[in-house]
């Protein structure tokens, strides 16, 4: 069975508002984010990422108003992710009608959460969320990348919205939740978000081989050829974009169309 590609649009939250930037600084206003979400269902968008920007970098919660506004207007799978540090931050934001739940900074300072968050719900809901970003110091622990240039490096985990370094190596990494009981990967490299220069193909298709979940690319669209190279050199099983959606460049339908011209499996 060939399993339908997605197309996700992402929308940042700041202060209540979406933002968006460039390698992950420079943020300008895109809107109210119940109102896009809503147009981006329209639009036949397969799910849609909230992701509260700053939360864990201010040390405070999800905006519990947004998903419950969100929720009652939307048919699609919603994730949320930004400042979730326990069981009961799950909870509440499933309780408060996300289907998801994305966590990033405290799955590194508390791997467990994932296997917690994972008996308590169930897998389907839990996405481990990786910034990554590329490092050419010599590491005995990095897993060696190959890059278009013919250069190596390997792919460091960095935390509190792409602020803080972790040492981790990205593919050990994306392995270590896989075991413990993630059920998807939701990968943004540093390199690339916001650049519209296209997906990070190299450790796109490197955490996709090494990870038995659906890995979701994100970070850097600004073509419709990059949602394809995104499937098919970055074997994601799903495409996330927020500026070319954000302000009008593409709809979700339109690269639908354009992907299902070019024999990717999707649901249009």
């Amino acid at each position: 069975m060939v399993l339908t590609r997605r197309i996700i649009p992402c929308l940042d939250i700041k202060d209540g508002r979406v933002v968006k930037g460039t390698n992950f600084v420079g943020l300008r206003d895109a809107g109210d984010p119940v109102e896009l979400a809503q147009r981006y269902n329209d639009q036949g968008a397969d799910e849609v990422v909230f992701l509260d920007i700053t939360a864990s970098k201010e040390n405070r919660g999800t905006l519990i108003d947004v998903i419950t506004r969100a929720s009652d207007r939307l048919f699609l799978p919603l994730t949320v992710g930004g400042g979730i540090r326990s069981i009961d931050d799950i909870h509440a934001i499933l309780r408060a009608g996300a289907d998801k739940v994305s966590i990033n900074t405290s799955a590194v300072h508390d791997p467990d959460l994932i296997r917690r968050g994972a008996e308590r719900f169930g897998t389907q809901c839990i996405v481990l969320a990786m910034d990554v970003r590329r490092n050419f110091t010599p590491n005995p622990e990095g897993t060696p990348v190959l890059l278009p240039d013919g250069s190596t490096c390997w792919y460091e985990v960095v935390i509190y919205g792409g602020s803080r370094p972790t040492g981790i190596d990205a593919i050990s990494w994306a392995k270590a939740g896989e075991e413990r009981g993630a059920g998807e990967i939701l990968l943004t490299s540093m390199e690339t978000d916001g650049t519209k220069g296209g997906f990070d193909i190299p450790i796109t298709a490197a955490i996709s081989d090494a990870a038995g979940i659906p890995v979701i690319a994100s970070g850097g669209v600004g073509t419709y050829e990059h949602f394809y190279d995104g499937f098919t050199r970055g074997k994601a099983d799903a495409c996330l974009a927020a500026s070319v959606f954000h302000y009008g460049e593409m709809t979700v339908q339109s690269v639908k169309k354009y992907l299902a011209s070019r024999q990717i499996p999707i649901r249009i």
